[in-house]
């Protein structure tokens, strides 16, 4: 299987710094653990991201473009660094997808997503157990696969409008059903185990 050497990514200029960081340290600091180059052009945001040869990661590549692209959507580096957990995954919602260009619009979802004084994201953040970021038309979730998945529905509900209470209630349920999930999986694994011979 061939895997990807290079890729590129491009994020909004004006995140150029944030990811370059005090010195070079954020830069040098994905360089290191994922083994890649990255070559940064400020002027446009291309990112082009290398894969050096001695990297025992062959999607390499692919992780250093996530934690790229989750700078480039308003994490701040410590947030984005949970991404070199390989059970960590990153995901976009795209408000355009939504609105289009109506810019009054997804300025207002904005606002729902985040909540006064970044209530609602926080409260969105702790029932998902995910990390989330509003930048512009972007609402960008860090998180297992599982839970990223769950954000996404209910940021999807925020958007149609839902209130935030009913939305609250739903990622509550959804909590509970899945310790209970979690609880019975452990359960059963523990019932399988064949005795131990003494």
């Amino acid at each position: 299987m061939i895997h990807e050497t290079r890729v590129n990514a491009m994020i909004p200029r004006d995140r150029i710094g944030v990811l370059v960081g005090t010195k070079g340290a954020v830069k040098s600091t994905i360089e290191k653990k994922l083994f890649v180059d990255l070559k940064i052009d400020s002027e446009s945001g291309s990112v082009d991201i290398g894969v050096k040869p001695d990297s025992p990661d062959p999607s390499a590549a692919l992780r250093a473009k996530d934690l790229v692209l989750a700078i480039g959507r308003g994490f701040s580096p410590p947030r984005a660094f949970s991404l070199f957990n390989e059970d960590m995954t990153f995901d976009i919602v795209d408000l355009h997808d939504y609105f289009g260009k109506n810019e009054a619009e997804i300025k207002r979802v904005d606002g729902r997503i985040i909540g006064r004084d970044g209530k609602s994201r926080r409260n969105l953040e702790e029932l998902t157990g995910t990390l989330i970021s509003v930048h512009g038309h972007t609402v960008s979730i860090i998180g297992t696969f599982e839970s990223v998945s769950i954000a996404k529905d209910a940021l999807e509900k925020l958007i149609e409008g839902r209130q935030h209470g009913t939305v609250y209630k739903f990622l509550r349920k959804k909590r509970s059903q899945t310790k209970k999930e979690k609880a019975v999986e452990l359960w059963e694994g523990q019932v399988k185990q064949p005795p131990k011979k003494s």
